[in-house]
């Protein structure tokens, strides 16, 4: 027993460690993302994007009650967008990286925007009568490296070790490619994803080319003004934008570091339980 308890404490040790490393703190940025989609400023562009992905027609910004929830940060940093809509409880994320446990993320995300709604209404749970309650949608915006379709969906049951029958149990993330030369129609739908996803195509090419991050990042905005994308906020915003994104890209050196810290970790940790079995 006393030797899992200093296995435990061991392990939270270097955790915390890692975390410091990586800068995760309770002070957190957004990402553009979130920035254009997530904030009570851009309420039409997530009204925008909403028709876009339901095919409606709504115009009345008001009608978005967000749910965006503010304790979810990860690695210092929010990546998703949460409202209600026509009795839909929506969540929307940037993802960079290919993520196959979004269906458990996002059910977790959903339970507390459930949370949230019943405490405001004050429904009784233990009522005799049934709680209606909006439909969740979940869509995954994913512009990473990785080749993926237009559209994939992801579904929580494909985690479970045991298979259950088709909807038994479901959660389901679809994932969507805005990468270029994707998902045309929706990116045609919605002007600013469009205008978007043409800004962080422009720095990727910059990045693939052999410029570092911080110049690629700048030359794309100074290419994104002059070209009539992302214009007005990125004219008001140029600085700010420049740090999100170079801060999203440290991001990813970060989890690629804290992998390979684990896994060096784990491997040293199975080595020394080995030889103390073998001892023992």
């Amino acid at each position: 027993m006393k030797r899992n308890n200093r296995k435990s404490f061991a392990k939270r040790g270097k955790k915390e460690q890692r975390n410091r490393k990586a800068g995760i703190n309770r002070n957190h940025k957004d990402r553009l993302f979130i920035k254009l989609f997530g904030s009570p400023e851009n309420r039409g562009n997530m009204l925008s994007l909403y028709n876009a992905l339901n095919g409606t027609a709504y115009d009345d910004v008001e009608a978005l009650e967000l749910y965006t929830l503010e304790d979810v940060i990860y690695l210092g940093m929010k990546n998703d967008v949460g409202y209600l809509l026509d009795s839909y409880m929506v969540l929307h994320e940037q993802q960079s990286t290919y993520n196959p446990n979004m269906p458990l993320r996002g059910l977790f995300y959903h339970a507390k925007m459930y949370e949230k709604y019943i405490k405001q209404r004050g429904f009784d749970l233990y009522s005799t009568t049934l709680k209606k309650i909006p439909t969740p949608q979940f869509y995954v915006f994913y512009n990473g490296d990785k080749e993926t379709e237009d559209r994939v969906e992801l579904k929580l049951s494909d985690a479970f070790v045991r298979p259950v029958a088709e909807g038994e149990f479901e959660w389901t993330a679809i994932m969507l490619n805005i990468n270029k030369g994707h998902n045309t129609e929706l990116l045609h739908k919605c002007e600013t994803l469009n205008e978007y996803s043409m800004f962080i195509d422009k720095i990727k090419e910059g990045i693939k080319s052999g410029m570092d991050i911080e110049p690629a990042v700048n030359e794309a905005v100074d290419w994104a003004i002059h070209n009539d994308v992302l214009s007005e906020y990125l004219s008001l915003h140029k600085s700010e934008v420049v740090g999100m994104i170079l801060t999203e890209y440290d991001e990813k050196k970060v989890m690629e570091n804290l992998k390979k810290e684990s896994y060096e970790e784990g491997k040293a940790e199975g080595i020394a339980e080995g030889k103390i079995e073998e001892r023992a």
